[in-house]
C-alpha cells in the first residue's frame, strides 16, 4: 500500500481500459501523489508528506498545522 496519500487516503482504484473496438482489459487509476516538505513553524522542523494535489489545496486552505494535528490524533506518526 505505497500509493496512498496521507492526509486524504485516496489509494488507487480499478477500471477497465476501452479500445476503440470497445475491448476492455482491467487497468489501474492511480492518484496523483507528490512528495512534499512542509516548515512546521509551530514545532521549527521540517516534515515531509506524501500528498495529492487535492490534499495540497486541503493544506493551503486549512492550515498545515490543523491539518497535521489531525493526522496525529488518528495515529500516524509525523
Amino acid at each position: 500500500m505505497a500509493r496512498v496519500c496521507q492526509v486524504t487516503g485516496k489509494v488507487p482504484v480499478g477500471g477497465n481500459k476501452v479500445s476503440h473496438s470497445n475491448i476492455k482489459t482491467k487497468r489501474r487509476f492511480l492518484p496523483n501523489l507528490q512528495k512534499k516538505r512542509f516548515y512546521l513553524a509551530e514545532e521549527d522542523k521540517w516534515i515531509t508528506l506524501k500528498l495529492t494535489t487535492d490534499a495540497m489545496r486541503t493544506i493551503n486552505k486549512r492550515g498545515l498545522f490543523v491539518v497535521v494535528k489531525e493526522l496525529r490524533a488518528k495515529g500516524q506518526h509525523i
